[in-house]
C-alpha cells in the first residue's frame, strides 16, 4: 500500500502575550522581549494540517478534504480567529501561549478527531519566518 501525506492550509488572526506571573516584569522583559507587552501584540496565523496514511481502495483518498477543511474550521478558525489568547481561550489558562505550545493544542484538538489509523502533523506560521511543527 502507498503511504501519502496531504495537506490543508487555513489562517487565524490571534494576540497573545508571552510571560509567567510568577517573574518580575524585568525578567519577562529580558526573556520574552517585545512579545511580553502587557498590552498584547497579534500575529496573523498560518496554520497547515498535514495527515499521513495509507490510500483508501474505493475513495482514492487518504482523508476527504472536504471534510479536514470543515474540521479545521469548526475546531480551530472559529475558536481561535480574533481571539486575546491569554484571555479568551481556557487552554491557555496557565499555559503559556507561545507558538509551541498553541501547535501542541491545536494538535491535541485535531488528533481527538482524526482516525487513529492517521498519523497527524501540524505546522504553525508564527510569522513568516517563524515557525513550529508538532510533533517534531
Amino acid at each position: 500500500m502507498s503511504r501519502v501525506t496531504v495537506h490543508r492550509k487555513a489562517h487565524f488572526n490571534a494576540a497573545h502575550r508571552l510571560y509567567r506571573e510568577d517573574w518580575s516584569d524585568e525578567k519577562n522583559e529580558l526573556i520574552f522581549d517585545k512579545c511580553s507587552n502587557p498590552n498584547y501584540h497579534g500575529h496573523n496565523y498560518e496554520l497547515i494540517v498535514s495527515v499521513t496514511g495509507e490510500i483508501d481502495q474505493e475513495t482514492g483518498f487518504v482523508v476527504d478534504l472536504k471534510w479536514l477543511k470543515e474540521l479545521i474550521h469548526d475546531k480551530i478558525e472559529t475558536i481561535f480567529d480574533h481571539k486575546n489568547l491569554n484571555l479568551d481561550l481556557p487552554y491557555f489558562k496557565d499555559l503559556n501561549p507561545t507558538a509551541e505550545n498553541i501547535s501542541v493544542v491545536i494538535y491535541n484538538i485535531l488528533r481527538a478527531e482524526i482516525k487513529s489509523n492517521l498519523d497527524v502533523k501540524i505546522t504553525l506560521y508564527e510569522t513568516p519566518r517563524n515557525f513550529v511543527t508538532y510533533p517534531a
